[in-house]
C-alpha cells in the first residue's frame, strides 16, 4: 500500500515522502492518526503542488540546519556523570542530557532528533544529530566522572 507521509516519522521517512507499507499499519495506524493519507493520484498532485509553492521556504529551512551544523563544527560536549571506580556509570547518559549540553552552548536542539549508542561507560562517544533530511552532522560527547 502506497502512502504519502504528512509528518515525519523516524524509521519510514520524511514528511511528503511516498513510501510503500503494509496495508493494516497505514489504514488502522497512519491515516486515522492523520500521519499519513491514501497516495491517489489526486494526491500526489497536490503534494508536488505544495512542494513546489514550499521549495523557496524549504531551502531557507535546510541552509538554516547547514549553518547550525557549521557553528557547531568539532564541538565536544562535556557530560558528567556518576560512575564506579571500574568506570561503569550508574544509570546511563541520553539523548536529553546531550540536548541539555547543547542549549548551555547555544544550540536549541529537539532531543528527539539526537541520536546515540548506548552509554553506560566513562569515555568519549559521538551522537548523531538529524538537522534536516539532507543534513546530518555528528557530534562528540565525553562522558566524565561527576565529582
Amino acid at each position: 500500500m502506497d502512502i504519502i507521509l504528512k509528518t515525519d516519522i523516524a524509521g519510514l521517512g520524511y514528511k511528503n515522502d511516498t513510501v510503500t507499507v503494509k496495508p493494516g499499519y497505514g489504514r488502522n495506524y497512519l491515516i486515522p492518526q492523520g500521519y499519513a493519507m491514501m497516495a491517489t493520484d489526486s494526491n500526489k498532485k497536490i503534494v508536488a503542488e505544495n512542494i513546489r509553492q514550499a521549495a523557496h521556504k524549504a531551502e531557507k529551512i535546510k541552509n538554516d540546519a547547514q549553518a547550525t551544523a557549521d557553528s557547531i563544527g568539532d564541538l565536544t560536549l562535556t557530560i558528567p556523570a556518576k560512575a564506579g571506580d571500574s568506570g561503569k556509570i550508574f544509570g546511563r547518559v541520553t539523548n536529553t542530557q546531550v540536548a541539555d549540553a547543547l542549549r548551555e552552548k547555544g544550540f536549541d536542539i529537539d532531543r528527539k532528533k539526537i541520536t546515540i549508542d548506548d552509554i553506560k561507560n566513562l569515555g568519549t562517544y559521538e551522537a548523531s544529530l538529524d538537522l534536516h533530511k539532507d543534513v546530518k552532522h555528528k557530534v562528540k560527547i565525553d562522558v566524565v566522572a561527576a565529582e
